[in-house]
């Protein structure tokens, strides 16, 4: 396995976790790097992801539902709706990882944890979601922006 397919693993589990558990993800992340370690910039890369995803998880799921509604949210399994999370993520908000290679990495944690209809379901999800990247990236940018103006006022 490649080493930043190893990452995304860690972080997908990390986020199943605190997606049905509500466990804390620092507590998570730091259990999953003591039962498999990474290197230091690939561990960076797996808190990108989290820490990454998880301001951002109602946002992403509502531009889950929008361009691919014909999956409705509630009856998508979680750890598939945590591969579209990570995937969307990557190529609209990261910016590192283009999205055919988004694609391919979220199709791959899918053969590898989902059951045996969800590489081609995240596969089709991701597709329409690529088709309106531009659109999601800007939605995404507002999103994060309207966090930290919240937060800013607060402090």
């Amino acid at each position: 396995m490649k080493s930043r397919t190893r990452a995304r693993c860690l972080a997908l589990q990390a986020l199943y976790e605190v997606d049905i558990a509500n466990h804390s993800p620092a507590d998570v992340l730091n259990e999953r790097l003591e039962e498999s370690p990474l290197s230091d910039d690939l561990a960076e890369f797996a808190r990108q992801i989290i820490f990454g995803v998880l301001p951002l998880t109602h946002d992403l799921d509502q531009i889950i539902a929008k361009y691919a509604p014909e999956w409705p949210l509630d009856q998508i399994a979680a750890i598939d709706r945590n591969i579209l999370r990570v995937a969307c993520w990557e190529f609209a908000v990261q910016g590192e990882t283009p999205v055919k290679v988004a694609i391919n990495e979220a199709v791959e944690l899918a053969k590898l944890y989902g059951s045996d209809s969800a590489p081609r379901f995240v596969n089709g999800v991701l597709g329409s979601l690529a088709d309106h990247q531009h659109e999601i990236e800007q939605q995404l940018k507002n999103a994060l922006a309207a966090k930290s103006a919240h937060s800013d006022s607060k402090g």
